[in-house]
C-alpha cells in the first residue's frame, strides 16, 4: 500500500464507521464506510471535535458544528497550499491520500528534459494540477463543476502557481476528450479521477465499471509519441486496483511498452499504527528514453 506523508493533516483514529482527523488546527469527525471495526475511542478529541458530519436516513447529511471554524482555511503539503472547506456529502475539497501520487508525478515530470503536457480529467480542486505545475509541466485541468474549477484556481493562487501554464476548462470530460481528438491535440501524460456514479449534462448515467474502459481507450488516442505516464484513481467499492492495472496494460502498455503498477492508497492511523485504505490507483509509466523505470516490476 502506498502511504502519504503529511505535516498539516493527520488521521488520528478510526472507529465504528467514522474517522477522526485534524486539518491543520481543525478537528473533524467524518463517516467512512471502510471503517467496520469498533475499538474503544480513547482519544479525547472524539468527544471534542470542531465539527462532525452526520448522515441522514433519507440521504445526504449535515455538519454539526461545536466550535467556531472559518468557512475555509489553508493547509500545506510540502510546497503546495490548499484551501479546505467543509462541504455537503462530508467532503473537504481534498483527498490527502493522493499526495503520494502528486510526489510521483512531480518526480517523473522533473526527470523529463523537454516540456511535459498533462491532461487532468475529473480534476476536482486541483491537487494533481498543482503538483504537475510546480514540477514544470503545462497542464489542462478539466472538470464539469464550475465551482470546483474556481476552487482549483484559488489553490493555484495560494500556492504561488497562478502564472504557470495552465488551461482551466469547465466541461464534460468525455466530450472534451472527443473535441481534443478532433482538434489533433496530444498530451504526454494523463491523470483521471472519475466518479463511481453520476449523470452527464444530458442526463446520461455514468457508471465507472461500464464507462472506464471506453474512456481510457479514447484517451490513449490523445497520447503523444513519447508519453510519460497515465494514472487512474478510483474510490469505487469493489473495483480492485488490478482491474485498472489490466486496463492500462491492455490499452497503454501494449502500445507503448513501459510498466504498469497498481495498488491501494492509504493513510496511517496515529492511534493504532494501522493504515486506512482510501481507494485504488493504477499507473502506467515510462522514462524519457522509452524504457521502464528502474525499480518497477
Amino acid at each position: 500500500m502506498r502511504i502519504s506523508n503529511w505535516q498539516d493533516y493527520q488521521l488520528i483514529d478510526t472507529s465504528a464507521g467514522e474517522r477522526l482527523e485534524i486539518w491543520k488546527d481543525i478537528v473533524l469527525v467524518r463517516p467512512d464506510p471502510q471503517v467496520i471495526w469498533t475499538p474503544l475511542r480513547k482519544n479525547p478529541l472524539w468527544a471534542n471535535p470542531h465539527a462532525r458530519y452526520s448522515r441522514s436516513d433519507t440521504g445526504g447529511g449535515h455538519w454539526n458544528t461545536y466550535k467556531k471554524i472559518p468557512d475555509s482555511w489553508k493547509i500545506r503539503y510540502k510546497h503546495l497550499t490548499f484551501l479546505v472547506k467543509p462541504m455537503g456529502f462530508k467532503h473537504t475539497g481534498l483527498f490527502p491520500e493522493q499526495a503520494t501520487n502528486w510526489d510521483l508525478m512531480a518526480e517523473m515530470i522533473a526527470g523529463r528534459k523537454e516540456p511535459v503536457k498533462v491532461l487532468n480529467l475529473f480534476a476536482y480542486t486541483g491537487g494533481a494540477t498543482l503538483a504537475c505545475l510546480a514540477a514544470g509541466a503545462h497542464v489542462t485541468h478539466v472538470d464539469a463543476a464550475k465551482g470546483m474549477v474556481a476552487w482549483a484556481k484559488e489553490n493555484a493562487a495560494a500556492s504561488g502557481l497562478a502564472d504557470k501554464p495552465v488551461r482551466w476548462i469547465v466541461d464534460d470530460c468525455v466530450k472534451f476528450v472527443e473535441r481534443e481528438l478532433r482538434r489533433g491535440n496530444t498530451y504526454d501524460a494523463i491523470v483521471m479521477d472519475p466518479p463511481s456514479y453520476g449523470r452527464g449534462p444530458g442526463g446520461e448515467i455514468w457508471k465507472l465499471e461500464e464507462r472506464l474502459y471506453p474512456l481510457v481507450e479514447l484517451c490513449v488516442k490523445l497520447l503523444s509519441d513519447r508519453p510519460l505516464f497515465f494514472i487512474i484513481n478510483s474510490y469505487t467499492t469493489g473495483l480492485a486496483p488490478s482491474c485498472m492495472g489490466y486496463i492500462l496494460g491492455s490499452l497503454v502498455q501494449k502500445r507503448f511498452g513501459g510498466v504498469v503498477e497498481y495498488d491501494e492508497l492509504g493513510l496511517p492511523v496515529a492511534e493504532s499504527g494501522l493504515v486506512l485504505p482510501c481507494g485504488s490507483t493504477a499507473l502506467w509509466r515510462q522514462d524519457g528514453d522509452g524504457k521502464a523505470l528502474k525499480g518497477s516490476e
